[in-house]
């Protein structure tokens, strides 16, 4: 599932006439970068989920070539990370799925990273398998990290006021029973992450290639420097 619902209102003005996953950034679309990891990994199956300036975002997929892509319309009211999945559960199905989310760039330099999770996974000891990049190699990035890994893979947050080693990419790979028993409306995923940390089945996986933020007017000009001078 590709998560492309959000306002992007640090975009703005950019993002009150433009989608933020249409945003252009080196001459190609943000969303086209989370097609790049799926292609890569064999992936042709996708739901995307859509509300603000919804039109744009079907018109654009009604024009991408490869896939075979579901819209999960979230157009009356918007839910957030986590509702936004819940609402889709009916077109993922009862497997693990990923998750992208379309408002950075994670590109890979090596082979892929979807892969990788996929070979990585393990139901009888992992509920979310989240795709880490360190903060000292992350372009825009002025944030304290966002987990520590421990030599098994095992996650745990930073504490509060303390810095991490590892920001989270916006990839993961999720168990959808853990949105058994979750609220209707909207919530964000990090209620799936706590409960997997609870019961230690919160895991990580490192990065190997580009992670980009592009969250601001000066971070995507940042971004498309970058990925031209590539």
């Amino acid at each position: 599932m590709i998560l492309a619902a959000g306002l992007g209102t640090r975009l703005r003005p950019i993002t009150d006439v433009t989608p933020k996953p249409l945003v252009k950034v080196a001459g190609r679309a943000l969303i086209d970068y989370c097609f790049d990891l799926l292609a890569a990994a064999g992936i042709r199956r996708v739901v995307v989920n859509k509300h603000h300036l919804a039109a744009q975002i079907s018109d654009y997929l009604a024009g991408v070539a490869g896939f075979d892509i579901a819209i999960s319309d979230e157009t009356a009211s918007l839910l957030e990370t986590g509702g936004g999945v819940r609402k889709a559960l009916p077109l993922l199905g009862d497997a693990p799925f990923f998750v992208l989310n379309s408002d950075v760039i994670v590109r890979d330099r090596a082979a892929s990273s979807l892969r990788q999770m996929y070979e990585r996974w393990d139901s009888a000891e992992m509920d979310a398998l989240l795709l880490l990049h360190p903060v000292k190699t992350a372009v825009g990035y002025a944030g304290a990290g966002d987990f520590h890994i421990d030599p098994k893979g095992r996650l745990t947050r930073r504490i509060k006021g303390e810095g991490a080693p590892y920001l989270f990419t916006g990839v993961q790979l999720l168990n959808p029973a853990l949105f058994d028993e979750t609220p209707a409306g909207p919530f964000s995923l990090n209620l799936l992450y706590d409960r997997a940390l609870a019961g230690g089945r919160l895991y990580g996986l490192l990065h190997e290639g580009d992670w980009l933020h592009v969250g601001t007017p000066d971070a995507l000009d940042e971004a498309s420097r970058r990925i031209a001078g590539a």
